[in-house]
């Protein structure tokens, strides 16, 4: 395995600049936000596909630092019941693969989208219990005339290109969990995969590694995100997980974003990378900060140095088991 990050901390450097300090901190890959949530910071896909000059120029400034781009990502809802925010982002969607293929990227994450309770419908409806009866019909529908179809032309698109969809899980849309993760994979095609994210699971109270091994058993394990997630005990007790606090009232939540190592210890990221391995994953772990306690330079040292001496503790720990 290798390390990375999500380079979409760094958005106020510029693409060289941005290298330069991944490449300076000792890290071997790299991904990259063109589109959708993450923006176009350091890609502009629309550009670099009609300027194969500029398309030479990206991918040797990257080839030179000795880095690989892990993965370029559209994180967007392709599925929105408003025409004009689903086909943007299908439209960014698109251009992603197209620009993977032409870097030879093999992977696109994104997140599943989410469509409305109708066609009527003005916005997401995240459907999270089966009764009173009405949320179970939509959420057939959903899948059945939404989700399905839509991800499974995406499949024989993706597949065209010689590209794979990583799908993040997130709470908010149709794929959140181990059960929609694989009923996407299985539903819609085995380019469809997932983009697997450990802090989105956590505080789900979901165990990662029982994710990692069934989804690397349906061979739907196409990428890793390294995120964390902390607790407050209280007001868990009071309100539980389900938490439509701002991510700003970080004292009254019961849960916050970490950077890897402030929600759960050395043991536990030991055991994630370790099942990793086991499982025969030998892709990129993505470094993603989005921890609001503390500065993206403070984060992002603190993720490096707790994952490259876990991975090295690992390593060690291995040779001598050996």
């Amino acid at each position: 395995m290798k390390l990375g990050v999500f380079a979409v901390l760094f958005g106020n450097l510029s693409f060289t600049q941005m290298l330069d300090k991944v490449a300076g901190s000792g890290l071997e890959a790299v991904e990259i936000g063109c589109g959708g949530h993450p923006g176009k910071a350091h890609c502009d896909p629309s550009q670099l596909l009609n300027d194969k000059a500029a398309l030479r120029k990206f991918r040797e400034e990257v080839a030179s630092r000795g880095l690989e781009i892990s993965a370029l990502s559209v994180h967007g809802n392709p599925l929105h019941p408003n025409d004009e925010v689903s086909g943007r982002d299908h439209a960014d969607f698109v251009e992603a693969v197209h620009l993977a293929e032409e870097l030879g990227v093999s992977t696109v994450n994104t997140f599943s989208g989410c469509p409305g309770e109708s066609d009527e419908s003005l916005h997401p409806s995240w459907v999270t219990c089966p009764w009173p009866n009405e949320y179970a019909e939509v959420l057939k529908w959903q899948w059945e005339e939404k989700v399905l179809p839509y991800w499974s032309r995406q499949n024989e698109f993706v597949k065209a290109h010689g590209v794979r969809a990583a799908i993040e899980p997130h709470p908010g849309f149709v794929v959140y969990n181990t059960e929609s993760c694989l009923r996407l994979h299985e539903g819609a095609g085995e380019h469809i995969g997932i983009n697997f994210d450990p802090s989105h699971l956590f505080w789900q109270q979901m165990n990662p590694i029982a994710g990692i091994k069934a989804l690397a058993k349906a061979g739907a394990l196409f990428h890793v995100h390294a995120k964390d997630t902390g607790f407050d005990a209280r007001n868990m007790a009071d309100n539980g997980v389900l938490d439509t606090k701002p991510y700003t009232e970080e004292l009254h939540r019961s849960w916050i974003f970490r950077t890897v190592g402030y929600g759960h210890g050395e043991e536990t990221w030991k055991e994630i990378l370790s099942t990793l391995q086991l499982v025969g994953y030998d892709g990129v772990v993505s470094i993603e900060h989005e921890d609001s306690l503390m500065s993206v330079e403070e984060g992002f040292n603190k993720a490096v140095a707790f994952l490259q001496q876990t991975m090295i503790r690992q390593r060690i720990g291995e040779m001598w088991w050996t």
